[in-house]
């Protein structure tokens, strides 16, 4: 249950500005991270599987310090890992761009990543600590901003760069940026002292099958999420003829839909209740790989995309906050163990459904996502 309060103090209200505008930081750096990739590739000379190969480092980055920020949450608070981390992240994205080595390319990208996933953990831990004080679901709002930022990165980049800006100028001033939305708002934050009043303060203890749970669903969900970035535009292309300039057109209906429905989500949550997000929700993710697999036409494919966005949107919020309220379990322990389980999903979920669809098909890979979006829902009717 949230703790009921009739109205947040002031500084609680402030905290969750500070910390939707911290989502919002994480969004843009990641999303700002994929405008240079091409750059980095053409650099190195990489070819596609090298590629592969180094984008991994930046996923073993974050989960490896996923569950080591949940530790120094409980030493030092979240405040100053999301300064720490934010900090560290402006000085990488610009790195990013000028390493020439694969060595240090990859060096570089780990780090990146584990400040990614530093920074993923202790925002989702204010935001757990705040929404404890209101009496209605906000989790929403909060990866409603993250998502923002993930449509605004790209956009923001390449503005720039069609303005002929260089490269590293364009990442510098995207960097400046984080800097400056962080240190403005670091103050506001909760800090560890009043983290401490709505955290148990409890020694180290394994999360137990209520954590594996949660964080099990979350890893189908992430699954679904980070196939349709990886496998949507290769899907429209060739399984439903688009043209390669507009296969883009699926991811960005996605995204577009679940940024939308992300922001709107706390009042949906509130309406029919947690649970009934997750029953529903996942049917309707699930329907949306479906109607784009069996749809005779093209457009209709993309209607799909929109429901497997809309349904999707908000489920990982409402697990989040879940995972907060785990009896007997501190929510620096449940939270980033659900937080690297889920996150493994988004990993090694696309490169699996590419092995499926390399013996089978991409329509029948989509399939098995349908069905496992389908097993959360029933996993949590019969909860």
């Amino acid at each position: 249950m949230l703790q009921t309060t009739t109205k947040p103090s002031s500084s609680i209200i402030s905290a969750r500005r500070s910390t939707m505008l911290i989502f919002l930081v994480c969004g843009l750096a990641v999303a700002s991270w994929a405008p240079i990739v091409p750059y980095a590739k053409e650099r190195l000379g990489f070819n596609d599987a090298n590629l592969g190969l180094l984008l991994l480092l930046m996923g073993a980055g974050a989960l490896l310090m996923m569950p080591i920020t949940g530790m120094l949450i409980r030493k030092h608070g979240s405040k100053k890992l999301i300064l720490s981390a934010i900090i560290l992240l402006s000085i990488l994205l610009p790195l990013l761009l000028i390493m020439d080595t694969p060595l240090t390319m990859g060096l570089t990208l780990f780090i990146f990543g584990a400040a990614i996933g530093t920074i993923d953990v202790a925002m989702n831990a204010q935001a757990i600590n705040i929404e404890r004080h209101y009496s209605k679901h906000i989790m929403s709002s909060f990866h409603g901003l993250f998502s923002l930022g993930g449509i605004l990165g790209p956009l923001f980049m390449g503005g720039m760069l069609k303005f002929s800006l260089q490269p590293i100028v364009a990442i510098g001033s995207i960097s400046v940026l984080l800097l400056l939305i962080a240190v403005s708002q670091y103050q506001t934050l909760l800090s560890s002292d009043q983290e401490s009043t709505t955290t148990e303060k409890t020694k180290f203890s394994w999360p137990g099958r209520a954590v594996i749970f949660l964080g099990l669903m979350c890893f189908i969900v992430f699954l679904a999420e980070g196939s349709i970035l990886d496998w949507s535009a290769v899907f429209l292309k060739d399984i439903k003829n688009f043209d390669a300039a507009i296969a883009g057109a699926g991811y960005a209906a996605f995204s577009i839909a679940m940024t939308a429905m992300r922001l709107l989500g706390d009042k949906f949550v509130d309406k029919v209740s947690p649970q009934k997000i997750i029953l529903f929700g996942s049917a309707i993710s699930a329907s949306g790989y479906l109607v784009a697999v069996f749809s005779p036409w093209g457009w209709l494919s993309l209607v799909g995309f929109v429901l497997v966005g809309l349904g999707a949107a908000n489920i990982v919020p409402v697990l989040f906050s879940a995972a907060g309220k785990v009896k007997g379990v501190p929510a620096s322990v449940s939270l980033p163990a659900v937080t690297t389980i889920g996150y493994t999903g988004s990993l090694a979920g696309p490169a699996g459904i590419g092995f499926i669809a390399y013996y089978s098909s991409l329509s029948v890979a989509f399939c098995v996502i349908a069905g496992l979006l389908l097993l959360v829902s029933i996993s949590y009717r019969q909860k």
